[in-house]
C-alpha cells in the first residue's frame, strides 16, 4: 500500500513538473542556429526563436548564452504573437555589424513593434558607432544612423539591468508605449559622440527609470510631445546634456507634456541639468505639472534651464515667440555648482508667460559664490502667494 502510495506521488510529481516545464519553455538562441563566434549574423535565428515565444500563450523565455552575437537589423513583431509574457534573458553582447552601413539607414537596429508584456533582463548592446561618429566628424556623406533599441506602439514593458555602449545615434526609444518599467539600465557613450541620446520618450505614458547611469553625447533622457506620467529615480547623468524636455512646439497642433517627476539624480559634468526647450513659433502645445526635487549639480553648465526662445539660426520662427503654454513647473532641493556664473536662466515666452514657477531651496555655487538666477515673463507661486520672480535681468 505504502508503495502504490509512493508510486502514486512520484507519478503526479512527475505529471505536473513536467507540464509547468512545458507551459514555460525556454527557447535557446543557439537552437536556431545563432554563433557566439562574432562573426556570423545571427539576426534570423533571434528572429526564430521569437517566433518559437509567440506561438504558444503561456510565459516564454527566450535565452542568449555568454559569448558575443552580431546581428543585423532584427525585427521582433507583435502583430501575431499570441504571448504576452515573454521573457528575454541575455548573459551575452549583442554587436552591431563592424560596417556601419548595413544598419545606418535603417532607423532602428533592434526594433520591437507592438508587442505587450516583453521583459528584457541582462545583455549588453554594442552599437559600434565610433567609425560612423568618425565619418560625419569628416564632412563626408555617412548614413543617419540606427537606434540601438526600440519600442513602438507597445505596452507593459520591463527591461532591467541591460547595458547599451556606443549606439550609433539614440540609445534606446520607447515612442508610442504604454507603461514601461527601466531599472539598473547603464548607457555609455563618449561626450563628443553626436545626437546618442540615452533614453528617448515620445507619445508615451507610464515610464519609470530609475537606478540607472547615463554618460552620452546627448540627453541622457529626453521627453518630446505627447509624453506623460514619466517618473525618473536615482540616476546619474553625465556627461551629456542632461535630462531634457523638448524641443517642443515646431508644429502648430502637438500634444503637450505632462506629469513629469525628476527626483534625487545627479548630475556631473552636463551641459545642463534638467531643461525645457521649446521652439519660438506658434504652437497650442504645453507643458503642465513637471516636478524636479532632490537634485544634486556637479560642475553642470546650465543646471536649471527653461529656454523658449530656440530658434537656430533665427530661421523658421515668424514672431520669434514660442506658443507653448509652460505652466506649474516646481524645483526643489536642488544643490551643488555651476560650471558657469548662471545657474538658473529661465527664458519663457513673451506671448505665453510661464505660470507656477516655484524655485524652494535652490543653492548653486560657481566657485564658492552664489550662482546668478535669471528669468524673463516668468511667474512664480510660494507659499499661495503668486508674483514675478525676483531674478536679475537677462544681460
Amino acid at each position: 500500500m505504502a508503495i502504490s502510495r509512493i508510486f502514486l506521488i512520484l507519478t503526479l510529481f512527475y505529471y505536473f513538473s513536467t507540464s509547468i516545464l512545458a507551459a514555460n519553455p525556454t527557447y535557446h538562441v543557439l537552437s536556431y542556429g545563432a554563433k557566439a563566434d562574432g562573426k556570423s549574423d545571427c539576426a534570423k535565428a533571434f528572429e526564430a526563436a521569437w517566433g518559437a515565444a509567440c506561438a504558444i500563450t503561456s510565459p516564454a523565455t527566450i535565452y542568449v548564452p555568454q559569448g558575443r552575437y552580431i546581428l543585423g537589423n532584427a525585427y521582433f513583431e507583435g502583430n501575431e504573437c499570441k504571448n504576452n509574457a515573454i521573457t528575454i534573458q541575455i548573459d551575452g553582447t549583442l554587436t552591431a555589424p563592424f560596417d556601419y552601413n548595413v544598419i545606418g539607414n535603417s532607423n532602428h537596429w533592434l526594433t520591437f513593434k507592438k508587442v505587450t508584456g516583453v521583459s528584457i533582463r541582462g545583455g549588453t548592446l554594442d552599437g559600434l558607432g565610433a567609425n560612423l561618429w568618425a565619418c560625419k566628424d569628416s564632412g563626408k556623406t555617412c548614413p543617419e544612423g540606427a537606434t540601438s533599441m526600440a519600442f513602438l506602439n507597445s505596452n507593459k514593458i520591463s527591461i532591467n539591468g541591460l547595458t547599451s555602449i556606443n549606439s550609433q545615434k539614440f540609445h534606446m526609444i520607447f515612442d508610442g508605449c504604454n507603461d514601461a518599467k527601466l531599472q539598473n539600465i547603464k548607457i555609455s557613450a563618449p561626450n563628443e559622440s553626436p545626437n546618442t541620446d540615452g533614453i528617448h520618450i515620445a507619445r508615451s505614458s507610464l515610464v519609470s527609470i530609475t537606478n540607472s547611469r547615463i554618460a552620452t553625447g546627448d540627453d541622457c533622457i529626453s521627453m518630446s510631445p505627447g509624453t506623460s506620467n514619466v517618473f525618473i529615480q536615482n540616476v546619474a547623468c553625465g556627461p551629456g546634456h542632461g535630462i531634457s524636455i523638448g524641443s517642443l512646439g515646431w508644429v502648430l497642433n502637438e500634444a503637450g507634456v505632462e506629469n513629469v517627476t525628476v527626483k534625487s539624480c545627479v548630475f556631473s559634468g552636463t551641459q545642463n541639468g534638467v531643461r525645457i526647450k521649446t521652439w519660438a513659433r506658434p504652437s497650442n502645445g504645453f507643458v503642465n505639472n513637471i516636478y524636479y526635487e532632490d537634485l544634486t549639480m556637479v560642475n553642470a553648465k546650465n543646471p536649471i534651464v527653461i529656454d523658449q526662445n530656440y530658434c537656430p539660426n533665427n530661421q523658421n520662427c515668424p514672431k520669434q515667440s514660442s506658443g507653448v503654454k509652460i505652466s506649474g513647473v516646481t524645483y526643489k532641493n536642488i544643490l551643488g555648482t555651476s560650471a558657469t556664473e548662471l545657474g538658473v536662466n529661465l527664458e519663457c515666452s513673451k506671448t505665453e508667460p510661464c505660470t507656477g514657477i516655484t524655485l524652494d531651496n535652490i543653492v548653486l555655487k560657481h566657485k564658492n559664490e552664489a550662482a546668478n538666477v535669471v528669468c524673463e515673463n516668468a511667474v512664480q507661486n510660494m507659499n499661495g502667494v503668486v508674483n514675478r520672480l525676483k531674478c536679475q535681468p537677462k544681460k
